[in-house]
C-alpha cells in the first residue's frame, strides 16, 4: 500500500519470484556474492521486498535504511 490512501500495488507470487530472480542476477553481474554486505535505500514497495529477497537468495547480507534520517545518521546506519 502506498502513502496515499486508496493507492496500492498488487503483484502475484510469480511476479515477485521473477523480479527477485532478475534482481539477484543483476547483483551477481555487479560482483555481489555470498557474504557480501548490501545496503538497500528505497521506499517501502514491492521492489524493496524483491531486493531483500534477492540478497537472501544469493547469500548477501542486507540492511535496509529509509529516508528521513540526517546524512550523518544515515552514514552511521550504513557503516553499521
Amino acid at each position: 500500500e502506498k502513502d496515499e490512501p486508496g493507492e496500492e500495488v498488487r503483484i502475484t507470487y510469480r511476479e515477485l519470484l521473477e523480479l527477485t530472480c532478475r534482481l539477484g542476477n543483476t547483483l551477481k553481474r555487479q560482483g555481489v556474492k555470498r557474504g557480501d554486505r548490501v545496503t538497500i535505500y528505497m521506499p517501502p514497495c514491492p521492489l524493496a521486498v524483491a531486493s531483500m529477497l534477492a540478497c537472501a537468495r544469493i547469500g548477501a547480507v542486507h540492511a535496509v535504511v529509509f529516508a528521513g534520517f540526517s546524512a550523518e545518521s544515515l552514514a552511521d546506519r550504513i557503516r553499521d
